[in-house]
């Protein structure tokens, strides 16, 4: 889903603000625990869970606190397992309770795949996608050098949506910054995690 929420990358928002408080109101500690039970529960994924904030509406999305996204969320999926109403929600809330935007459909894993070993040159895909995807915009279509392989996980892009899928590995792709934004970035490198389906072998 290429929406509001991919921000990595993007110039113009100024230095990153840090905030070493964790939690600064005592519903936020609600929020976070609530959403930790419902995932060990089973009522709903990772995956979906972040697909839920990038479904959010893009003005309440930049309006709203690390918090707020992961109320919408566990409250838009709650209502849409069946587990409460928009009647309930809206009654215990004393009024209107926004909710994320309807989903679009998954996808399963990417075929053929291959898999790469440190060294290989890699390009990442340039598709754009409806639903759930964890590709950076920042990354799309870049080339860069795999340097390790991490250990299987369920493929997002089909997790996110209940469709069926492989687990597949990620790789630790490293990138010159000077190649992700051509004239824009001092010398450094950048790795990212990449899922093995967004990946195919370059030269």
């Amino acid at each position: 889903m290429d929406g509001m929420h991919d921000l990595g990358g993007k110039q113009g928002f100024g230095p990153v603000r840090r905030d070493d408080a964790v939690f600064h109101e005592p519903w936020e500690k609600r929020a976070n625990a609530l959403y930790s039970l419902a995932v060990k529960l089973g009522i709903f994924n990772m995956d979906e869970y972040r697909h839920a904030i990038e479904r959010m509406e893009p003005r309440h999305y930049l309006s709203a606190g690390y918090y707020e996204r992961s109320l919408t969320s566990l409250a838009s999926l709650c209502v849409e397992k069946g587990v409460v109403t928009v009647e309930e929600l809206e009654s215990r809330a004393g009024g209107a309770f926004p909710l994320a935007l309807s989903s679009a459909a998954g996808r399963s894993n990417a075929s053929p795949r291959e898999r790469f070993l440190p060294g290989d040159r890699v390009r990442v895909g340039n598709d754009l996608v409806a639903g759930h995807v964890r590709m950076p915009a920042y990354v799309r279509g870049k080339v860069g050098i795999v340097i390790s392989e991490s250990p299987a996980y369920p493929f997002p892009d089909a997790h996110a949506h209940g469709v069926e899928a492989v687990d597949e590995p990620t790789y630790d792709v490293r990138f010159e910054a000077s190649d992700l934004w051509p004239n824009a970035a001092d010398p450094a490198l950048v790795h990212v995690g990449i899922f093995q389906s967004y990946l195919t072998r370059e030269g």
